[in-house]
């Protein structure tokens, strides 16, 4: 599943987009203030902050820039300050997106979906997996003499896989990720296109091998050198 944090002093915005995301499958955290969402990052694995600017204890430009220097996922601004030099000061601690309360919670939603697509496809250009490359620009996986262009669903489930060794996906997690939250389908499509990347890379052993983590999902191991 998709983890989303919701940092706001407001208990009615927190439990108002706490509803429209779970209800469009995220899993949600809240937190109250900036020290409670920087408690909440250090205690559950986070795909995406959605941050008030105003908040007792830690502001949101103090915990955007903690996040920019520990962590490394999207942040979405709120603030009730619709001023040019407030949106240059976010930009300036690293959000990705800024949203002026008030606004539809259906705006919010399709600025996540869309930050969720785009972060995972420019996050790295180029992913080396010992003699093996994935290459995001040109969407070839080069290496071992050969220049190899996947279906697309395939090569972007390697690039997810890939750009996080040794961390376990689960089967959900990977649908949002790679097929997005209207998904239709069963998760077991994950499982096929595993077993289409273990075909196309069995020769590849010696670089990576993707390894099923029994009753969780899978991960992605690159080979010592």
């Amino acid at each position: 599943m998709i983890h989303i944090l919701i940092a706001d002093d407001d208990a009615h915005i927190r439990e108002l987009l706490q509803y429209h995301l779970q209800s469009e499958g995220y899993t949600v955290f809240t937190a109250a203030d900036g020290k409670e969402a920087s408690a909440r990052l250090a205690e559950e694995q986070i795909h995406l902050a959605v941050v008030d600017v105003m908040m007792p204890n830690m502001d949101g430009y103090q915990l955007c820039e903690e996040i920019r220097r520990y962590y490394d996922f999207p942040v979405i601004l709120l603030t009730a300050k619709d001023q040019l030099v407030d949106k240059e000061k976010g930009f300036a601690v690293g959000t990705d997106d800024y949203l002026t309360k008030p606004f539809e919670p259906k705006e919010l939603l399709f600025r996540i979906k869309a930050l969720l697509r785009r972060y995972q496809m420019v996050s790295a250009d180029k992913i080396h997996l010992n003699e093996t490359t994935i290459d995001r620009k040109s969407y070839e996986v080069q290496g071992h003499g050969k220049v190899l262009m996947l279906p697309m669903k395939e090569f972007e489930l390697l690039s997810q896989l890939a750009s996080y060794p040794d961390r376990t996906f689960s089967r959900e997690e990977l649908i949002q990720l790679i097929w997005g939250t209207d998904f239709e389908g069963d998760d077991r499509t994950v499982d096929v296109h595993i077993k289409r990347l273990r075909e196309r890379f069995a020769d590849r052993s010696g670089d990576f091998q993707i390894r099923t983590i029994r009753g969780v999902g899978y991960k992605l191991e690159a080979s010592p050198q």
